[in-house]
């Protein structure tokens, strides 16, 4: 099997839901494929007699077809909404893009797929990456604790000076204590609240004014789909990605009405739990319908949506992302029976 093929009908994770889900979408649930067939069962002589000796199958066929044109204008205009109807157009060999959490994990492939594009990235981040002769020229390291505005405001500093003005702000940095709430400490829950959640702030009032200036940029902030889903052993980080979800819609709308910077994108990122050191002490389970991610899926689906240059949201693994989003209209019962299985599954050690 070539790789491309693999890549059409595998993943890292190998065959999941999401890969099932694509493949539907690229067949049954795609108008350019079912239209045709609702066209030539109405207007040929052939295809009128095949949707008059099977009934059934022309009946599910043209609700196939209503729920794949549903689902594209649905998509188209989500898309237009996000980006509040105007284009704007990226020179990648011009912007600048400033990365927190960018030594390791998530952001060191964001890093890396981004600089192989000879996009200019500053990593802030409290350590450097441990092989970073590896990552591309283009990736600069700066170190800063996030969890402070003087470090913030030092390393913009140097930013500007070395690399030029920022244009696009990743806020991917995260930590996760794995404890129950009354087996933290206020200093842990505070930190993990400093780091997940307040650093967007104190580096939205740092970079944000010359990209609403600009009317140009990007704001791309990692949450996670525990901000949808409280998640007993690890309370505190779900509250906080709660917050960073509130933090990244609040952006997008007062872009647009406070601002007067609707050409700013704003992109949020809701992924399950990834391969990394932040779940090295929990137990995710690793399933066909919620699959551990690798890092690499989440980065390359991240910079995708980077590059085409709108707002969205980034929703990966979609199967268990679509009933994390939905789950708070769910009755209570099976939002509690939820939880409660999730507790089963994210046992510290």
């Amino acid at each position: 099997m070539t790789s491309q093929s693999q890549k059409f009908w595998l993943s890292r994770e190998g065959f999941t839901a999401d890969v099932l889900g694509k493949l539907l979408q690229r067949t049954l649930l795609s108008p350019w494929k079912t239209l045709p067939l609702i066209l030539l069962a109405h207007y040929t002589t052939k295809g009128r007699g095949i949707a008059h000796s099977n009934p059934r199958a022309f009946q599910a066929l043209k609700v196939l077809t209503s729920l794949a044109v549903l689902r594209r204008i649905n998509a188209f205009l989500n898309r237009r909404a996000l980006n509040n109807g105007v284009q704007d157009i990226y020179d990648w060999n011009r912007e600048v893009v400033v990365l927190t959490g960018g030594s390791n994990g998530i952001g060191k492939q964001i890093a890396t797929l981004l600089g192989g594009r000879g996009v200019k990235v500053a990593i802030l981040d409290i350590a450097p990456p441990k092989d970073g002769a590896s990552l591309p020229s283009t990736v600069r390291f700066f170190e800063c604790d996030i969890t402070s505005s003087d470090n913030i405001s030092e390393a913009a500093a140097a930013i500007r000076k070395s690399m030029g003005e920022p244009t696009i702000l990743i806020n991917n940095a995260g930590i996760c204590s794995s404890r129950t709430i009354l087996g933290g400490t206020e200093a842990q829950t505070r930190l993990q609240f400093e780091v997940n959640t307040l650093s967007h702030y104190t580096l939205a009032r740092e970079f944000l004014p010359s990209i609403v200036k600009r009317n140009h940029g990007m704001v791309v902030t990692v949450a996670s789909q525990a901000g949808y889903t409280v998640t007993p052993n690890m309370v505190d980080y779900s509250a906080t990605k709660s917050a960073a979800i509130a933090f990244h819609e609040g952006l997008g709308a007062e872009l647009v009405t406070r601002y007067n910077a609707p050409r700013v994108r704003t992109v949020l990122v809701t992924q399950s739990f990834v391969r990394t050191a932040l779940i090295d002490k929990l137990t995710p389970e690793d399933t066909w319908f919620n699959p551990l991610l690798h890092p690499e899926t989440v980065a390359e689906r991240i910079v995708s949506q980077v590059l085409r240059g709108e707002s969205g949201h980034v929703l990966v693994p979609g199967s268990t992302g679509w009933v994390a989003k939905c789950l708070r209209g769910f009755p209570g019962w099976v939002q509690h029976g939820l939880r409660v299985r999730l507790e089963r599954l994210m046992r510290a050690d």
